[in-house]
């Protein structure tokens, strides 16, 4: 099929990408001119395992292009998806101008009807008023669906590919035949297509997300009443998840979580729920908590080297949001750099994939390594701040003769205690006993 999808980030090169893998003909749309030229050069312009690879497969196969001419990409298209950011306002809610925009300029462009697919994650509602903005600028029958996507950085294909469920909300059925056959190569494992309401699909993906990170603020409060009983988090994190009802995932405390879904869809969701007369303040107090990790983890630096920083150096292992990515948006890893450059300290950092990302936001004020082992020189202590693998068995010898100080403070619990006891360390983690003890 001939399809078109307009944005070119995150979700709309997977979407492209996946759709174009599976045999359809498929235009990418974006305005930032650099990007597509760029990805016309075969480069992914973030880092997700195996994407770059699929989009080169596939441009060499004719059958996904890129371009900024939005007539160019929806010629002919029977499908237009829409893959656009919805940024959060100050107020938390969700700015819906560019999905707007580009929804008006694809339908002026439009040579024929088209179905239209909102991926972008958008406000119980917006695909109505978008439908009926489409409906004022072109002859053409345009029916709105929403296909909510369900994609987890650093496993995007494989989720695209193999989805848990697939959520089709449409208000038109015919529509949604279209959009579940487009679909149903990626279900062929028994996986559902749930066929839904346009505004019950608008908000599954807004309570998705809010729940899994209800999961993380919950079991991060836990971890702070852990802390004050002397009690091992982990313990009761395992005892927890053998209960078949709750189970283990999103039950990993820490410094909280970031990226581009779950702080702006819990802001979002509540600020609407609000708007519609609803109670939202268990939304608030996830959004809080996740925020009160990253203070908490300041100030257990703080009660350890004083509250004046100046002289202090820290290594920092880790500052995309998570592993498997390049994206430091709302990173917690970033947020505590940010408060300890405020307090006179200095900062060397490594990170696998997100060293220019990072870069992007600190700028120069951070030293930037190219190996784990390159920031711990001189370090008072080292800040463990995203999961990747690397850092699970790293040497321990060759750290504690490097560092100033032989401390560690864990945002992701990597480390046995008993480990970090024998091996010398002065170990602070998250809802746990610390280990070791001196000041430097």
């Amino acid at each position: 099929m001939r399809m078109c999808v307009v944005g070119s980030g995150y979700v709309g090169l997977v979407t492209a990408a996946c759709f174009a893998d599976s045999g359809n003909h498929v235009a990418a749309v974006d305005i930032d001119a650099a990007k597509i030229e760029r990805l016309r050069a075969g480069h992914c312009p973030f880092y997700e395992p195996g994407l770059e690879e699929m989009i080169a497969k596939n441009e060499r196969a004719g059958r996904l292009w890129f371009t900024t001419d939005m007539a160019e990409g929806v010629r002919g298209a029977r499908v237009v998806w829409l893959a656009v950011g919805t940024p959060p306002r100050a107020d938390g809610s969700a700015d819906l101008s560019m999905i707007e925009r580009a929804a008006v300029e694809a339908a002026k462009a439009l040579t024929g009807p088209a179905i239209f697919v909102i991926k972008s994650t958008v406000p119980v509602g917006t695909g109505a008023r978008v439908e009926r903005l489409v409906a004022e600028v072109t002859p053409h029958r345009c029916p709105f669906v929403s296909t909510p996507e369900f994609l987890k950085e650093g496993s995007a294909l494989a989720d695209f590919l193999r989805p848990d469920r697939v959520v089709i909300g449409a208000d038109d059925p015919a529509a949604g035949d279209v959009i579940a056959d487009l679909h149903e190569p990626f279900v062929r494992n028994n996986k559902p297509i749930l066929r839904t309401s346009r505004a019950a699909a608008e908000l599954t993906k807004y309570a998705s997300n809010a729940y899994l990170a209800a999961r993380i603020s919950f079991i991060n409060e836990i971890a702070e009443i852990c802390e004050h009983l002397g009690v091992d988090v982990n313990e009761v994190r395992r005892g927890m998840g053998a209960d078949q009802r709750i189970g283990h995932h999103f039950l990993y405390p820490g410094v909280g979580y970031g990226g581009s879904c779950f702080p702006k869809d819990v802001t979002a969701l509540a600020s609407f729920g609000r708007a519609a007369g609803a109670d939202c303040s268990l939304l608030d107090a996830i959004h809080a908590r996740n925020l009160a990790q990253r203070v908490a983890m300041v100030a257990r630096i703080k009660a350890r080297f004083g509250a004046r920083l100046a002289g202090r150096r820290f290594a920092v292992w880790g500052l995309a949001f998570k592993p498997q990515t390049d994206d430091v948006r709302e990173a917690p890893a970033l947020a505590v750099l940010e408060a300890l450059l405020a307090s006179g300290a200095e900062a060397a950092v490594y990170d696998p994939q997100a060293l220019e990302s990072t870069r992007r936001v600190l700028g120069e004020r951070v030293t930037y390594c190219q190996d784990p082992y390159d920031a711990l020189p001189g370090a008072d202590a080292l800040l463990v701040m995203t999961e990747w693998m690397e850092f699970r068995s790293p040497d321990f010898e060759r750290m504690r003769a490097a560092m100033k100080s032989a401390v560690i403070f864990d945002g992701r619990n990597l480390y046995n205690l008993s480990t970090m006891e024998r091996e010398g360390f002065e170990y602070h983690s998250v809802g746990r006993p610390s280990v070791g003890g001196g000041r430097g």
